[in-house]
C-alpha cells in the first residue's frame, strides 16, 4: 500500500503557531487535557542567550479548577523524575518549563512540555471524583442533621431563582432569607458560589451564600481568600465548626 499523503505536512498542520508581543511564539498543540477539549498551548519566549519553553502554568490552573491536587507527594516525585528524564521542570509558580540554547532543540522541547502538561493534569485530577463525592456527602449529612434537629426546611440540589441556571447544593430555610450552601469541591465550583452571590445582590433577592471548601489547598489559597469578599461567607470544612456555624445562622 502506497502512502500518498504528505505525512510531514499533515503532522505540521496539527500545530498552530502565533506570534505574540516581545517575540514570543504561541504554539497551539493538538494535545488536549483529559476529559476536555482544552488544547495544550505552549509559549516559546526569547530570554537573552536562551529560549524558554513553557505552558504558562495552565495545566496546574485547569487541574485546580477541576478539583485536582497539584501539591501531592505523587506529583512531586513525578516532577523530579520528569526533570531528570526530559529537562522539563515544574517551577515555584507551578509552571512547566524547559530552557534551551540551541534553536534546533526548541521543537522537541515544545513536545516535551506539552506532554508533561497532559501528564500533570491527569495525575493531579486522578481519584478526585470519589474524594469530592465523600466530601459532599459529609457536608450533606451535617446540613440534614442540623436542619432536622432545628425543624428547619431544607432542599437539596436546588435550582436557584436567578439568571444563569445555577444550582445550590442545599437551600436552608424559607424564601425570606435562605441560606444557600455551595459545596466547593473545586475552584470552578467556588467561582460559581461567587456568581450566585452577585446574582442575588443584582436581583435584590434575600439570600446568604455560604461556600464550604474541603481545604484552602483544594480550591487554591488565592481563590479561597478572594471568595470571602464575593460570598456571604467562605469557610474551610470542619464538621464541628460547620455545624455550629449553621446553628448560629439559623437562630
Amino acid at each position: 500500500m502506497e502512502l500518498k499523503t504528505d505525512l510531514k505536512a499533515a503532522i505540521c498542520a496539527l500545530f498552530e503557531v502565533h506570534e505574540d508581543e516581545g517575540g514570543t511564539q504561541r504554539v497551539v498543540t493538538p494535545l488536549a487535557f483529559a476529559g476536555s477539549r482544552d488544547q495544550v498551548v505552549v509559549r516559546v519566549r526569547p530570554r537573552g542567550t536562551h529560549w524558554e519553553i513553557d505552558e504558562n502554568a495552565e495545566a496546574s490552573l485547569y487541574a485546580r479548577m477541576n478539583g485536582g491536587d497539584v501539591d501531592g507527594e505523587n506529583l512531586r516525585l513525578w516532577a523530579n523524575e520528569l526533570e531528570r528524564n526530559t529537562g522539563v521542570a515544574l517551577d515555584d509558580d507551578e509552571k512547566l518549563l524547559a530552557s534551551v540554547l540551541d534553536q534546533r532543540l526548541i521543537a522537541p522541547a515544545i513536545l516535551n512540555v506539552a506532554s508533561a502538561a497532559q501528564q500533570l493534569y491527569a495525575l493531579a485530577t486522578a481519584h478526585k471524583e470519589r474524594e469530592a463525592s465523600d466530601f459532599k456527602n459529609q457536608v450533606a449529612a451535617i446540613v440534614t442533621e442540623v436542619c432536622h434537629s432545628l425543624g428547619v426546611a431544607v432542599s437539596h440540589n436546588a435550582r436557584l431563582p436567578i439568571s444563569g441556571d445555577l444550582e445550590a447544593d442545599h437551600v436552608i430555610g424559607g424564601a425570606d432569607r435562605p441560606i444557600i450552601v455551595v459545596t466547593a469541591t473545586s475552584a470552578k465550583r467556588l467561582l460559581e458560589a461567587e456568581v450566585i452571590h452577585m446574582q442575588y445582590q443584582l436581583s435584590k433577592q434575600p439570600g446568604f451564600v455560604l461556600a464550604v471548601a474541603e481545604s484552602q489547598k483544594t480550591v487554591g489559597v488565592k481563590q479561597f481568600n478572594r471568595a470571602n469578599y464575593y460570598t456571604g461567607k467562605t469557610v474551610q470544612f470542619s464538621p464541628f465548626d460547620f455545624a455550629q456555624l449553621l446553628r448560629g445562622q439559623l437562630h
